[in-house]
């Protein structure tokens, strides 16, 4: 693909840092500690802490990518390279709809718990969803030098939060409720590493911003070591703290978090609980949404993508795109209003792509990083524990089905490919 140079580099580490921990630190945080903890018990914390080591491969694997190979096709562009731009084109389609529907259900999400700590009903969660969305589009928009400031606002808050609650459990946290430390056996620590694989997943959406690193080959690796580590101690501690004030069980699990804040905080915790919950979903909101405007630019400008997604505004920033997934959103939130789909199925939906996704930019870590023997190990240690996650998909792989319907589509549509030679176009 195309080497784009019409993105300046502003981002310093801090920036990329924040992006980083934004894109990755989401709205699992809020739900999953109590989860996988009544799904294992106290031995979740060992899912937590494999998990902790388990994505630094991964955080490694792409910021390696982005440091050699920096442009705004992200992991589309690492695979186009690695093997060819048209099986590059279909895993950007991947994660390009991965985005479409996964803002709007993170954006809900938050929302959600905002109007539950108020007390307000679904009315306001749509505007409340609204104006997150918006949020991500108007400040992608203006550039991402604004971006990233306003990223490095909103991830400090969180973190301070966050270090809040933990710090304010911590008196409250009690020996007995680690025992029995394994009820439900070995096996069941493994159902919850799988289900933490979506707590770690974002480092992919930084790799489309990495053109705009100030110096790539610094700030994208060592950026995403230091995300790793701030992210896995956050995980850690706050699964240590719902496990050890047993704040998990019938009618608490899925909101373990906000539970913990309600109690230690008094009166005010209902608020701050909501507004931890805004931040938390506001963060990676924007970090997506800048990731895949870029993403719509880089494949449009190579062909690959409707033309009208390569216009840029008067910012220099990726107005097509920014268009593109407004359009999407509109659209996801109000089939989400009509209660046709439920939020639980929309969540579930871009599964498969999102890990599709990272299968390719694993797999092309291990052909471009191959004059880096830590890069390719890495890389083959990141692509055989995304394909063990890609095992226990279901039928969520439909999407991905009907992307690559919808993708050949348009390469016949631009003669980027003939019925006669698609097979041996792919195999290339």
């Amino acid at each position: 693909m195309k080497n784009s140079t019409k993105f300046k580099p502003t981002l310093k580490l801090p920036h990329v840092i924040a992006l980083y921990i934004g894109a990755v630190l989401g709205s699992g945080i809020l739900i999953l500690p109590g989860l996988v903890a009544e799904v294992s018990g106290p031995a979740s914390l060992l899912a937590w802490g494999l998990m902790a080591v388990v994505v630094v491969p991964m955080a490694l694997t792409i910021g390696l990518l982005s440091a050699e190979h920096p442009n705004v096709g992200g992991v589309s562009h690492f695979v186009s390279k690695a093997f060819n731009p048209h099986i590059g084109s279909l895993i950007g389609w991947f994660f390009l709809m991965s985005v479409v529907v996964g803002a709007p259900v993170l954006a809900l999400t938050g929302a959600g718990y905002l109007t539950t700590a108020l007390g307000l009903n679904d009315i306001y969660r749509l505007f409340i969803a609204i104006a997150i969305l918006s949020a991500g589009l108007l400040t992608n928009y203006y550039g991402m030098k604004i971006t990233g400031q306003l990223q490095i606002a909103v991830v400090l808050t969180t973190i301070a939060v966050l270090v809040a609650t933990i710090a304010a459990s911590m008196s409250n946290i009690k020996p007995a409720n680690f025992m029995p430390f394994m009820p439900y056996g070995w096996l069941s620590v493994g159902q919850a590493a799988t289900i933490l694989f979506w707590c770690f997943i974002g480092w992919e959406a930084v790799s489309h911003i990495s053109e705009e690193f100030e110096n790539p080959k610094k700030e994208a690796i060592l950026g995403a070591l230091i995300a790793a580590v701030v992210i896995s101690a956050i995980y850690f501690m706050t699964a240590f703290v719902v496990v050890g004030t047993h704040s998990y069980g019938p009618n608490i699990s899925d909101v373990s978090l906000i539970y913990i804040i309600k109690t230690y905080f008094g009166q005010y915790g209902a608020l701050m609980a909501g507004f931890a919950a805004l931040f938390i979903c506001i963060a990676p909101a924007i970090a997506y949404i800048g990731a895949t405007s870029r993403l719509a630019y880089s494949l449009s400008i190579n062909g690959y993508a409707p033309k009208p997604l390569s216009r840029l505004s008067k910012y220099n920033t990726p107005l097509g795109g920014l268009y593109f997934l407004a359009i999407c959103f509109t659209i996801l939130l109000m089939i989400f209003s009509s209660r046709l789909v439920s939020l639980s199925t929309l969540i579930q939906i871009p599964n498969a792509t999102f890990i599709l996704t990272y299968l390719g930019g694993c797999a092309a870590g291990i052909i471009l990083l191959k004059d880096n023997t830590f890069g390719v190990i890495i890389s083959f240690i990141s692509l055989i524990l995304t394909g063990i996650i890609f095992l226990f998909l279901n039928w969520t792989l439909l999407y991905p089905i009907i992307i690559t319907l919808i993708w050949l589509l348009f390469m016949f549509k631009s003669k980027k490919i003939k019925f006669q030679n698609i097979f041996q176009k792919i195999s290339r």
